[in-house]
């Protein structure tokens, strides 16, 4: 894990400094509301619809146990007992109070943490596969590359206020766990032919309301060459993108107007230009960076875990994935529990998990893009341990990719953006099909739940995406189907009218119901259904009437 330099550590302490005068200006009225926006939103501080919200950073999802228990005392001392974990592999507060914020980001600086460009139009928090240097399917550990960008991006001069937000995501492996295709640059770690390890680089993927996937801008770049090329996307952008119209600021915008051909010739000419003056990073950096991203000390093998009951075989089936090393597994903790909020856990959770990682983990944790936690690293021998403590905090669910495993942003519960509900659909839709061996036997199912267009639920690329719309002061759900976030990615095709929050719920039960009937077996998921069948079972599953009607016609 990557440890703070004495750099970063002063860094990181006077931007507190610095904001701690801004809040003590803005209290007693010497900066004004509009003043103050810009300057909150640089510390990651927003105004929800009910009280300011912080949104802290988790650089590529990865903390320390130190990290989750400074979490669970914030959560105690200056919130309300428990913390929002995001598909930006972050977490949120939800009710701090401004005169406290300069203190919760003091407090996180003592663990090595902050809240920088964690908002406004800069490049946010690079996210990665949150199996990353467990997975036994990757080239590399994509961290490496991510904490790379991290410090290249961090108060960058040039990219400080852009267009609008930039969101990079960086996976090591052919299957994609940090949905690449669907922002503003994408990157995976590829072998060329002489067998090289370097960079596949995607440009203009994005969801929100206009939701495209990623063109793949470079084949293979050199690992010595990516921030120069990464700086001349960014440039490019700065430069050309659209700015006249904050809906269409995006990159995903610019490439789609002037066409990836078009971009790739701007991008390779400022590039050119950038190597002339930028040829490569420091190779001291470099191995800095590499250092802190080395293997813990794996025990060595021993007997696997003996037989075990039902209920942790049915864990283990969902939530234990494979590691590198035999002897070891990786471990996702769902937050997800039956008719809970997808992605909250209490102070008194957070401090379970990091006691477990601490324990049994090699003192590391992950949150993924799915608003669950993983411990990357778990002794298999360990398991029916993790599982009971698991069980005794109220997190043991085993539904990984299942059903009731709901993305789903905080929606107008909190959001001043948000125009319809997310988290009590998605706490509806959980209760209905709580049955766990219901769920085995629908299988894989990603629901995806947003509460506006900007998409923060992710809905465009559910299997079943969701999205909340007011239409004339009513809340109305419209709803997607075979959307993918995977190496696979596809954006969802809209199924036809919006459906009223009461009418959600068996919506959702007509498609699951359709899908079992057209399935040719248990192993054909939902999405591979899908593909095969098309759309028309389904939206006469959730249009009966209008069917009905096709039909006398």
């Amino acid at each position: 894990m990557y440890q703070y330099t004495d750099f970063d550590q002063d860094f990181v302490r006077e931007r507190v400094a610095e904001f701690r005068d801004q809040v003590e200006r803005r209290i007693d009225g010497t900066l004004s509301e509009d003043e103050f926006k810009p300057l909150r939103l640089m510390n990651g501080l927003y105004l929800q619809l009910h009280a300011y919200m912080l949104r802290i950073a988790v650089p590529y999802g990865t903390l320390s146990s130190r990290q989750m228990r400074q979490f669970a005392m914030i959560a105690d001392k200056w919130d309300k007992g428990y913390g929002h974990f995001t598909t930006r592999q972050n977490i949120q507060f939800n009710w701090p109070k401004l005169k406290d914020v300069p203190d919760i980001l003091d407090a996180l600086a003592d663990v090595q943490m902050h809240a920088i460009q964690t908002s406004g139009n800069c490049i946010r928090n690079v996210t990665a596969d949150h199996f990353a240097g467990a997975t036994p399917e990757e080239i590399e550990d994509p961290r490496k590359t991510a904490e790379l960008l991290r410090q290249w991006s961090t108060d960058h001069p040039e990219f400080t206020w852009l267009g609008r937000k930039f969101k990079i995501a960086v996976t090591g492996a052919e299957h994609d766990r940090a949905v690449i295709k669907a922002h503003d640059i994408g990157i995976q770690i590829v072998r060329n032919e002489e067998g090289e390890a370097g960079y596949k680089v995607l440009v203009g993927g994005g969801l929100g309301r206009t939701p495209m996937i990623g063109k793949v801008i470079r084949d293979f770049l050199p690992r010595a060459h990516l921030l120069p090329y990464l700086e001349a996307i960014l440039q490019t952008y700065n430069l050309d993108g659209r700015r006249d119209n904050k809906y269409k600021a995006r990159i995903k915008i610019l490439v789609h107007e002037a066409g990836i051909e078009e971009i790739r010739d701007r991008v390779e000419q400022k590039f050119a230009e950038n190597l002339a003056v930028f040829p490569g990073v420091n190779a001291a950096l470099l191995a800095r960076i590499e250092e802190g991203f080395k293997d813990p000390a794996f025990e060595p093998a021993s007997d696997i875990m003996p037989s075990v009951g039902a209920g942790l075989q049915s864990w283990i089936d969902t939530n234990v994935a494979e590691h590198k090393l035999p002897h070891y597994a990786i471990v996702t903790i769902s937050l997800k529990g039956i008719g809970e909020t997808p992605g909250d856990a209490t102070s008194e959770q957070m401090r379970v998990m990091a006691d477990l990682a601490e324990e049994f983990g090699h003192d590391e944790l992950r949150v993924s893009h799915e608003q669950n936690i993983i411990l990357p690293h778990v002794p298999r021998r360990h398991l029916a341990t993790i599982y009971a403590k698991l069980k005794d905090a109220g997190l043991a669910t085993a539904n990984v990719g299942l059903i009731s495993d709901i993305i789903a942003c905080p929606g107008m519960d909190y959001c001043a953006l948000a125009t319809a509900r997310s988290i009590p659909i998605a706490q509806d839709i959980s209760k209905a099909f709580a049955d766990m061996e219901r769920q085995r036997d629908i299988g894989g199912m990603k629901i995806k739940i947003s509460g506006c267009i900007n998409a923060c639920g992710h809905h465009h690329v559910g299997h079943i995406g969701i999205l909340g719309l007011d239409r004339a002061g009513v809340e109305n759900y419209q709803i997607t189907l075979g959307g993918d976030g995977s190496e696979n990615a596809a954006i969802g095709e809209r199924a036809g009218p919006g459906f009223g929050a009461e009418d959600v719920v068996p919506a959702v039960e007509r498609i699951v119901d359709a899908y079992l009937d057209v399935r040719t077996d248990a192993d054909e998921s939902f999405i591979e259904a899908f593909r095969r069948v098309g759309m028309a079972p389904f939206k006469a599953a959730l249009y009966p009437e209008q069917e009905a009607r096709s039909n006398a016609a």
